[in-house]
């Protein structure tokens, strides 16, 4: 079994909308060849505090960042920090707070758009900083990542589906063709992934209501989807899973120790 990983972390997809919209993805779920949990984001429903609690596994009240505006680095151990620790090979292509949050803060683009640095949490990295940059672009940036430095984990955070939602809101058709459009781009790259041996999760940080907006409470704004493609999920159909086990899914897949901030996956009824 192969024990690397791909996380994808759609930004802004509501449950229902990646449920409905995402026929590739779901064409997966429908044949048993991937998983389709639905998870309740942790509060605030913001995403510079949600990446920091998918990528570490812990609360945002406990991890401290608790809005957009807090630029600084994490001071947890993190999936990128594990794994260098076990000499694993990070990589990203994402948003900038992303490298704020793991490698260095404030984010200047001409000096941190391409990064390679086997001594920084994230060790090859392609950032982008504007939420329309195109999840085309943003795909092909991961895959040269993938291609080039083999890398054990590799994060692609696509921003379209947010930047949709904040302009158009949930119900809008501009916001449930964005989920269908990165689906398309996904679909483009999932089947070699999974050939190559590939564990992918699919996700999202929060998810958008009706008013162009998240960070409350409302259904619509914190049920996010997670698809689980690859073998070594399949002892999970039948369970009730959380954003705070993301973290440790990938580093159980990884074979690297998470510290033991949460219960074993297998006991997370």
């Amino acid at each position: 079994m192969n024990n690397k990983v791909i996380l994808i972390i759609l930004d802004g997809l509501n449950y229902q909308v990646a449920r409905e919209c995402m026929g590739c993805l779901m064409g997966y779920v429908e044949l048993s060849r991937a998983q389709l949990h639905n998870l309740v984001c942790e509060l605030p429903s913001l995403s510079r505090p949600l990446y920091e609690t998918i990528l570490t596994g812990t609360r945002p009240l406990d991890h401290g960042v608790l809005s957009n505006d807090m630029a600084r680095r994490s001071s947890q151990s993190s999936i990128f920090s594990l794994g260098r620790e076990h000499g694993k090979t990070t990589a990203a292509a994402a948003y900038f707070m992303f490298s704020e949050l793991y490698n260095h803060t404030p984010f200047q683009p001409l000096q941190d758009r391409f990064q390679n640095n086997p001594e920084q949490l994230i060790q090859h990295g392609l950032f982008y900083w504007l939420d329309h940059y195109p999840d085309s672009h943003l795909f092909a940036d991961a895959e040269y990542l993938r291609v080039t430095h083999d890398p054990d984990f590799l994060l692609i955070h696509p921003m379209n589906v947010d930047d949709a939602g904040h302009h158009y809101g949930l119900l809008s058709p501009e916001y449930r063709n964005a989920a269908r459009s990165v689906d398309v781009q996904m679909a483009e790259y999932l089947s070699g992934w999974l050939e190559a041996g590939y564990q992918i999760m699919v996700t999202s940080d929060h998810g958008m209501n009706g008013m162009c907006s998240h960070g409350g409470t409302l259904a619509e704004e914190r049920e996010v989807p997670l698809f689980l493609l690859g073998e070594t999920f399949d002892d999970l159909r039948s369970m009730q899973l959380k954003q705070l086990h993301i973290c440790g899914l990938v580093c159980e897949t990884l074979e690297i120790e998470q510290h033991g901030k949460l219960l074993p996956i297998s006991s997370a009824h």
